[in-house]
């Protein structure tokens, strides 16, 4: 059985604190097929509150986290308008080991991002 787990954070870089409420939907990619399988919203520390996949659910695959990041920077008076430059923000990822822990974070500001595989 797998040990692994799949954790998340966002921090906002534009001001330079951790962005809560910040819902984020995760997928399984599979060929062009995405099936939705989590579904959670970062905390004051712009966290999730539990791992987003761990135990018999944590396998080798493709996978995408899409985080919402127009809403919340809608929330936070960063941007306004109907149409943003960025909206909904997807990081499309492979696990490979099974029992180890992902961590993909999301370095957020209006106008630029980055990710990498954290610790």
């Amino acid at each position: 059985m797998a040990e692994g787990w799949l954790t998340t954070h966002v921090l906002d870089t534009a001001r330079g604190m951790p962005a809560a409420g910040v819902v984020i939907w995760l997928y399984r990619v599979t060929g062009n097929s995405h099936k939705k399988i989590a579904e959670v919203v970062t905390n004051a520390d712009g966290r999730s509150d539990v791992p987003l996949l761990k135990g018999k659910d944590f396998r080798a695959g493709g996978y995408e986290l899409v985080f919402h990041a127009g809403d919340y920077l809608r929330a936070t008076g960063q941007v306004a308008g109907e149409v943003l430059f960025l909206d909904q923000v997807p990081i499309r990822f492979g696990i490979v080991d099974e029992n180890a822990h992902y961590h993909v974070p999301l370095l957020l500001s209006p106008f630029g991002y980055s990710t990498y595989r954290g610790s």
